[in-house]
Parts: structure tokens; sequence; C-alpha cells
């Protein structure tokens, strides 16, 4: 929205009237700064230099500039109002750097004779200036594409205000698009592999869930807009392709502020990737281990002469087999978006993706843990207890469009609507029952499932600055509304015989599930209004309060309402230095929950408060963000399982009772650029779940303690062209109580384990690169889940051992 206005700067004051007479006279249209660096020859300079210069305001970036290439630039100071850039990272001769640096300001760089660069606006004959239409969607934060960097410039996501990392009172982790590029994190798997505080369990060999502090991440947003899943993640939104997005923002805690009713453990943001303002894009070729192919296009650019019109269109397929027997998988990814400047202050946005996974092979959770003898089953890693004709595909595609509009007073606006509809549809079959420990025949559960949800959520907000005692501060403002249907079906669940587990190959014979037993139908509504306001106390001291209402109604079996909930925000920062800020912040739960209690009734909502604090630091300009923060959730109504029950109607079910229960922990992150050319993102995860009333340790499949680091090196001087780097995951141990095939309790245990990659990039021309990646170097037997309760009995599933994938990239 100007769209490229910038956050208020830190200590940032109000300008008075004497204090801009002062600044008029100071500075007259016809002044320039000169930015005090010695002047250089640099008409006769064609040596490439490193540069590295963040992302962000322009004046800022240009004495960066000045200072690592050792030349003045001159300007007036007017040319440079509100200008922001996309920074540069790199070995380039000063002229390219500079004009990189512009790219897309308005601005030219004229050399002089005697050395060093004057700013003057570009001339165009017989058009509109360029400059004039650059409207550019800036409204959910920095984009990090081409920026070269870990660490995102601003984000908006927690709070709708965008603000920098450091001005942001909650934990918020985003994984950008070079953190991305460089170790192939080509979907959202992946990517929650590498996001630190972020657990992936895989529940069998094409569904994953992710916890946070402890809790299943249930709640999904794109471009910071919600689309209500309410833990169905097996329709759309795991299955992601990386292709069509710029980052990925993981919001830690509680965020009933932009999310209304959702999970405290965290919610993930997946923002789309803008057209660009000139013609560019990528092609990919790759090939990695169990003949997994892949290749990407990306293009994007100006659809008219004056760049009002932009566009872009990217594509993704996947063919690949697996280190189990008889699975493979396949992927389309479609995206497509349009830019349309209707105005110098209005644009607007629309566009829409598909994804769309068929896996074969697939299995319906993991392999028996026991014999019938109770002897632990050893099997291979690629051991696939799925049926070679069961498979699971999903698809899902949404159609967006937006409407931006920025104002002569600094405040901008937007109307977001979006319609998104995801699929499953499974013919299953795996082995799923206690083998005999003398024969080893066993059973297929097969079955047969159909789900779809339609989703819509519509959104109209705007922020911006008003001024308060004397002060500058920011306030946003907004209303939205929710819809969620889904409908289901499933047919009769038949047992396969299997005559010998030891002889498994995955043929079998393929059932007539016949007719449609059940059918399902659940809808979801939400209507809230919401507004948060960041209220600069001083110049080192900032509140920003919140709240939003909230109703809520589920249809269906469940038939809940919830009417008026409010559910507050509030958090401080202190700026102790230039580097280092004290922040806390509070937000309430608000959870409704499905399950069912003792009597059959619905369980009332999950409800709570989430509590945060800690320090905050950032370096070089905003390069390197880092972040030390307390947290503790505190929950009145939570579900706990007492096992399976029986209605009055006859029918079995698994019930549930609400207890409290608190969680305490802490959280290290590091992102951004330790020294040019070096990026690392990293993170320690400490986290304890306990029931009030017996002080019991709840959600034991997620490790207590997490530690995640993946970092990249461009080396330097003449072996530039070489980009290295690497990292690993360490995840504490985790267990679940269950019983053995005895009926004996019994503890599974999956210990403590690291998990390390490596990844090398050589930039064969300008254009022309080819990357390495390593997935599990050591090739550690692991597994990916461990103790999970299927038809009673406990199974168990390995994680992927050592892989390579070599992608070969063309730019243009």
């Amino acid at each position: 929205m100007n769209l490229r206005k910038q956050p208020l700067p830190h200590r940032s004051r109000p300008a008075t009237l004497a204090a801009a007479v002062r600044g008029a006279l100071l500075y007259l249209p016809l002044a320039s700064v000169i930015l005090s660096m010695p002047l250089t020859a640099i008409a006769e300079q064609t040596t490439n230099q490193e540069f590295s210069i963040a992302p962000g305001n322009l004046d800022a970036a240009l004495s960066q500039f000045s200072r690592q290439a050792g030349v003045s630039v001159a300007f007036d100071a007017k040319l440079l109002a509100g200008k922001s850039t996309l920074g540069l990272q790199g070995a380039f001769a000063p002229d390219e750097a500079l004009n990189r640096l512009l790219a897309g300001s308005g601005l030219q760089a004229e050399r002089q004779d005697r050395g060093g660069y004057v700013l003057v606006e570009t001339k165009s004959a017989g058009t509109i200036n360029l400059d004039a239409m650059r409207v550019e969607d800036n409204a959910l934060g920095t984009i990090t594409e081409q920026t070269k960097s870990y660490t995102p410039g601003t984000i908006a996501t927690a709070t709708r205000l965008v603000l920098t990392p450091r001005e942001t009172p909650q934990t918020v982790t985003v994984v950008t698009r070079q953190h991305m590029d460089d170790f192939n994190l080509t979907n959202i798997n992946k990517v929650m592999d590498h996001t630190p505080g972020v657990t992936r369990r895989g529940t069998d060999n094409y569904r994953s869930y992710y916890y946070a502090r402890g809790y299943e991440i249930r709640n999904f947003q794109y471009d910071g807009i919600p689309v209500l899943s309410d833990g169905i993640n097996f329709m759309g939104e795991t299955t992601s392709d990386m292709i069509q997005y710029d980052r990925v923002e993981v919001i830690k805690g509680a965020s009933g502020l932009t999310t209304g009713a959702g999970s405290p453990g965290a919610t993930i943001n997946l923002v789309r990737k803008k057209p660009t303002h000139e013609f560019s894009g990528h092609a990919t070729a790759e090939y990695g281990r169990w003949d997994n192919y892949r290749t990407e296009w990306d293009v994007g650019g100006p659809l008219d002469e004056s760049g009002s019109i932009r566009g872009r269109f990217a594509t993704a397929f996947q063919d690949q087999q697996s280190y189990m027997d008889h699975f493979k998988e396949q992927k389309r990814a479609l995206y497509g978006i349009l830019e349309v400047d209707l105005s110098p202050k209005t644009m607007l946005t629309f566009g829409g993706n598909y994804d769309k996974t068929i896996p074969t092979g697939t299995s319906w959770g993991g392999t028996p843990f026991f014999d019938s003898h109770n002897n632990e089953i050893n099997t291979s890693r690629s051991f696939n207890p799925g049926a070679s004709w069961s498979r699971a595909e999903q698809f899902s595609h949404a159609f967006f469009s937006q409407l931006d509009h920025e104002f002569d007073n600094g405040w901008s606006s937007r109307a977001y609507y979006t319609f998104q509809r995801n699929a499953y549809d499974a013919n299953l079959g795996s082995i799923k029952y206690t083998p005999d420990g003398d024969t080893g025949s066993s059973e297929l559960l097969s079955g047969q499932y159909r789900y779809k949800t339609r989703s819509q959520a519509l959104e109209a907000y705007a922020r911006g600055p008003f001024e308060l005692f004397g002060r500058t501060h920011e306030l946003a403002v907004g209303v939205s509304g929710y819809h969620n249907h889904l409908k289901g079906s499933g047919h009769n669940v038949i047992r396969v015989p299997v005559d010998n587990i030891g002889e498994w190959n995955g043929r079998a014979e393929r059932p007539d599930w016949g007719g449609i037993l059940y059918r399902a139908e659940d809808r979801i509504n939400q209507r809230a209004v919401y507004a948060s306001g960041r209220f600069s106390l001083s110049d080192d001291l900032a509140v920003i309060l919140g709240g939003r209402v909230t109703n809520y109604r589920r249809g269906g079996d469940s038939n809940m309402r919830e009417t008026g909930e409010v559910i507050p925000f509030a958090g401080v920062t202190y700026d102790l230095s230039d580097n280092f800020s004290l922040y806390a912040s509070y937000t309430k739960i608000f959870r409704p929950q499905s399950v069912r209690d003792e009597s059959y009734a619905v369980l009332d909502p999950d409800e709570g408060d989430s509590y945060e604090g800690g320090l905050k630091s950032e370096w070089f300009n905003g390069r390197l963000n880092a972040s030390l923060a307390y947290f503790e959730i505190r929950q009145d109504n939570r579900a706990e399982s007492i096992g399976t029950l029986t209605n009055s109607n006859g029918m079995t079910y698994s019930a549930y009772r609400g207890t409290k229960a608190k969680t305490k922990g802490i959280e290290l992150e590091v992102s951004g650029e330790l020294m040019p050319g070096w990026n690392i993102q990293a993170g320690f995860t400490h986290q304890v779940i306990r029931e009030d009333e017996t002080n019991e340790k709840l959600t034991t499949q997620a490790p207590e303690n997490q530690f995640k680091l993946y970092t990249t090196y461009r080396l330097p001087g003449r072996l530039s062209k070489m980009t290295i780097g690497g990292g690993g995951s360490y995840q504490g141990t985790t267990w679940r109580d269950g019983t053995d095939a005895l009926g004996n309790e019994h503890q599974f245990k999956n210990e403590a384990f690291w998990l390390v990659n490596l990844m090398g990039r050589y930039q064969i021309t300008n254009n022309l690169s080819a990357t390495l990646n390593v997935n599990n170097l050591l090739d550690k037997y692991y597994y990916s889940n461990y103790g999970d309760r299927w038809t009673g009995i406990a199974t168990k599933m390995y994680g992927e051992p050592r892989n390579m994938m070599l992608t070969t990239r063309w730019d243009f």
C-alpha cells in the first residue's frame, strides 16, 4: 500500500511546527546532502566489491552503500522521502550495486567527472513518471524474495501493525525465500523441519502433524487471513508446495487478536509471492535419490508499457519414489497472481492456486509394534504396511482478491476475500492388526473415505498514524467473517487377510466396500471485529493494546455457539539501548472443542491465558535479529482422553474430560546475517506441560528440548561463486504410555537423536547455478512416530534415510 510505507523508526519524534520550519530552511529544494566519504574516481573502477545492505529505508541504505563502496552520493533529501529498497547482498561493481539499490525508486544515479554520484529523478519523455504508478503490496511486511536474507525486515501477522521483529512483543519465526531456496524446502513439511521451535510428527507416509510449545498447530493463515481447518490437516494445509510462497511465518503462542478461535501453540501464515516490477523468473531441473524428479517454472513482470499491470505465474511438477517399498507420489502445483494499479494509490489484486498430491502405496498409520507373543517386530526402514493399491489423493485450490488503497493522511486500507476448496479421496488398506507370532499372518484394515471442505473468508481493515499528546501513534481496525463447510462419507470397513507379514510385498485383494456407511457434515461460522494500537509513550517505551470480539457458531452434531467472546491483547516494548529491548505480552486463549465427555455432551471451550516476555535485539540495521523468550500458557479446560465409551444409542466413541494444565518454557532464536555472506537461523526450545491437579506431564510426544541450526556462507574473493552450508536438528526424548500385545502397561520411548544436513551451491554463470542438498548425512535411524495406537495396538514408523537432491537453476 504505498504500499511501500515503512513502519515508524525507533526513537522517532513527531515533527513540531518549529522543527518543520527549521527543516525547510536546512533542506532547501535545491540543496543536497553529501555523504561524508572520500571521493573516488568511480568511472574507472570496475572491480566487484562485496556489499551487504539490508532492505528498508533508502536513505539509510545509501549511507551504507557510501561507506562500503568508499564513494560519495549527493541527493535532494525530498527525493528520498518515503522511499525504500530491497537491499543488496553479494559482489557487484559500484555502478551495478547502486542501480540495484535504486531499482523501482524513480531515481537514477549520474556519475560526476570528479567522482561520486548525484541522484536525479528518472525522466520518461511523453509518459507518466513510472514511480508515480509504483504501488507495492507491503501490507504484510517486507517481501523476502531477492533480499538474500534469513530474517524479515518487517512483519504484520501478530498485530496487523507493520513492525520490525524487535518492535513485535511476541515471538514470530520466519522462514524466508532465501532459506527455502538454499535448502530445497519445496513443501511445508520440509519448512517445518527447519523452523525453530516446531516439531513434525508423521502419522503415516503421507500425513504429518506439527507441534509448537507442546501443542498441535491447528491454525493456518494465507496472506494473514485465517482459513479455518480445526485440525483437518490432510486436505491441503500440510501438502502445500512452496513454489507459490514468499515466506512462511510462525506466530508462537496464542494469536487470538488476528485469528480468533484457535490453538495456543502457534499459527502458521503462508505469504504468497507478488508480481515483480521488472521481467524476471527462474526455471529448475532437479533430481534426487529414489528417482525423485522435480521441475519449477516461475515468471513475472509488467504486462503493459507503464508497468501498471503486473502478473506472475508459477508451476511445479514432482514425481518421486520413496525409501518405502511400493510407495510413490506425484505432485502438481499451479499459481497465478495479477496486480492492477487503478490509480497511483489504489491497487487491485486477484489470483489463485491449485495443489494436487497423488500418493499410492499409502500406509494408514505405522507398522504394528508387537506380535501375538509380545515380541517386538523388527522391520527394515523400507517396510511399507500399506497395500500397493492404497491411495489418498488430496487437492486444494483457492481464489483470492484484494483491494488496497492509501490515503493522503498516511492511512491505508485493505479489503480481502478468499475462497478455498480442499478435498480428500482415499481407498486405504494397511496392516493394522497384531501379527500371529508363529505364522506371521495378520490383516489389512481397509476403507474408502471422501471428504471436502469449502472455506470462505472476508476481511477488511485499515491502519495508519495518529497524533495524541504531541506524539505519533499507530492504529489498526478491522472486521472479518469466516465460513467453513465440511462434508464427508465413509464406506464399510473391511478386513483383508495377509498370509505372512515377513513376506509382505503390498499385494492383496482390493475389497468391494459397498455402499456408503455414514455421512458427515460440519459447519463453522466466525464473525469478529478487532482493533490494535501502538502507543509511543516515549522514545524508548511503546505499548500495544488490542482486542477482538468474536461470535462463533458450529453446526452439525456439535451445535455450539459462543457470542461476544472478547479476546484481549496487551504488549509492551522498552528499548534498553540501540540494540536491545525488553518486551512482554498477554492474550487470552479461546478454542471451542468438538470432542465429547463421559455423558456424550460436547466439551466446553478450552479457555485460559497466554503470557510471554523476554529480551529482543537487532544488529547491523536489522540484518540480524535475536530473541530470548519465557512463555507460560494456562488452560482451564484442556481435553484429556479417558478412553473409549459407549453412548445411550450403543455408539462407541472416544471420551474426554476437561482439566487444568500449565505450560512453561523458554525459547532462544537468532536469524539473519552474522557477517556479509554468512546467513544463519537457529533456535533452542524447552517446554514442559503439566496437569495442575496431578502434576503429571502431558503431550509427551512433543520433545521437551529441541535445537535447530541452519547456516550458509558465500566464500569471499575468487571463491565467491561457491556457497557452502549445512545444519542440523536435535530432538529430545519423547514417549507415550500404552499397553503391549498382552494388555500390560508399557512406555514407548523414542530416544533423543540428531539429524545433520549439508548443502553446496556453485554459481556457474550469472544466471545458472547448481545446488546439492544432502539430508540425514549420517544416515541416522530414527522414528518419525513411535507408540501411536491404531485399532487398539501400538505402531511405529521410521524417518527418511540419507538422501540427496541436485538442483540446477536458471535465473532470468
